[in-house]
């Protein structure tokens, strides 16, 4: 995998030039609209996450229509690339080279944003709130013009451990991980969070091009594993559970927050059994708008409406649209701190420069902040617990940081 992107990068570095020979400051601006970018899968292995691109576009679109950005529109033009880092790495050079657009928006998944992570700051094109939480999106110095979104995945993975180092101290761990930075970050920290208590008897990865984790999920049910972490996304957290059921393993089971969407928990419930699926843990830090206690709530009435209204054909039960809309609203309330003068230098800077009190979209309680020597903006989230077919928040927001 990391041999693979490294070619990729240098795929990539044989176009710089020509994506930023002859440009403007601002790219994609006019005095009247804004031409934003990304890559989503639409298709593949991941093709759960796609529909965070409708999302965002809807939540555009609404904001379009009550008065734009500083007087100008938002267009979003968004490619599927199948979750395959290669066509991630072509249609990002397409974006910036061919379609000019002004920066690059919420490249869905860590090998691809890490894919196309060079390019973007060699050609110094904002690369802004990727759907990644990798440790190497704070590389502020080497990297300053890309930003992930999502909480570190090492700091995720230490609240894991030391859940399980105050409850149960004596586990046997057995993972399952995706063999990328996103796999590779959850496991260190998890062995960080555990502080020496339980003990990791096995760890396996997977590539996102695998066609099942049937022999893996065998492997750690074999060596001894009372407890079983899903480090995956949200396909391979599906045929977990298939395979754990079929086995008859009943360990206690974390999954990754990538995919713990209700959509996907309840593809995996009717796939086995709700015995199966019950009292999983995980992290989560929007709002569920499929749990009545948020029903009347002003955000998720509001999502619903433009849901309504700019994506009749999409579901509002997929929480992956309500996620999409949660980091467009950050993408916008950057755009507009950036000011009317805008230049990449500009939104960079917004960027940088985060204090986010009010995303209606996050949990109560959550801020996003950034400097330019802090790039994660999620600092906190909260543990989740999987009961009677839904997520039930565990207490209060924990620190989520890198």
């Amino acid at each position: 995998m990391r041999k693979a992107l490294a070619l990729l990068v240098v795929a990539l570095a044989v176009g710089i030039p020509s994506a930023t020979a002859g440009h403007q400051d601002a790219p994609g601006v006019t005095a009247t609209n804004v031409l934003i970018g990304g890559t989503v899968p639409l298709t593949g292995p991941a093709a759960a996450f796609g529909v965070v691109g409708p999302g965002a576009a809807a939540y555009f679109a609404y904001v379009n229509d009550h008065g734009g950005v500083n007087g100008r529109t938002i267009t979003y033009k968004y490619y599927d690339d199948a979750y395959d880092p290669a066509q991630t790495v072509q249609l990002t050079r397409q974006l910036v080279q061919q379609d000019n657009v002004f920066a690059v928006f919420d490249t869905i998944g860590t090998p691809n944003a890490l894919a196309v992570q060079p390019y973007l700051n060699q050609a110094k094109v904002p690369g802004l709130f990727a759907g990644t939480g990798a440790s190497a999106f704070n590389d502020f110095k080497q990297y300053p013009w890309t930003m992930g979104y999502l909480p570190s995945f090492s700091a995720e993975g230490a609240i894991y451990g030391r859940q399980i180092a105050k409850t149960r101290p004596k586990a046997k761990i057995g993972v399952l991980y995706e063999n990328s930075d996103f796999g590779d970050d959850l496991v260190a920290g998890l062995k960080k969070g555990l502080g020496g208590k339980g003990k990791i008897v096995a760890a396996l990865g997977y590539e996102p091009t695998d066609t099942d984790v049937a022999s893996q999920v065998s492997r750690l049910k074999g060596a001894g594993a009372d407890t079983f972490m899903i480090f995956a996304t949200p396909l391979f957290a599906i045929k977990s559970y298939i395979d754990m059921a079929k086995l008859g393993w009943k360990p206690q089971v974390y999954v990754s927050s990538v995919s713990i969407e209700p959509t996907i928990m309840q593809i995996a419930t009717a796939s086995t059994s709700p015995a199966t699926t019950a009292g999983s843990t995980s992290i989560a830090f929007v709002k569920d708008p499929t749990q009545a206690k948020w029903a009347k709530d002003p955000a998720v009435k509001l999502y619903r409406q433009i849901m309504a209204k700019y994506d009749p054909s999409g579901r509002p039960t997929d929480v992956y649209n309500f996620y999409g809309m949660a980091v467009a609203y950050t993408m916008v309330d950057v755009l507009r701190k950036a000011g009317r003068n805008l230049t990449r230098d500009s939104l960079l800077k917004a960027a940088t420069h985060l204090t986010e009190a009010g995303n209606p979209f996050l949990l109560p309680g959550i801020v996003l902040r950034t400097s330019p020597t802090d790039y994660f903006p999620m600092d906190q989230a909260a543990l989740f617990r999987y009961i009677g077919g839904h997520w039930i928040q565990q207490g209060p927001l924990v620190p989520a940081k890198s």
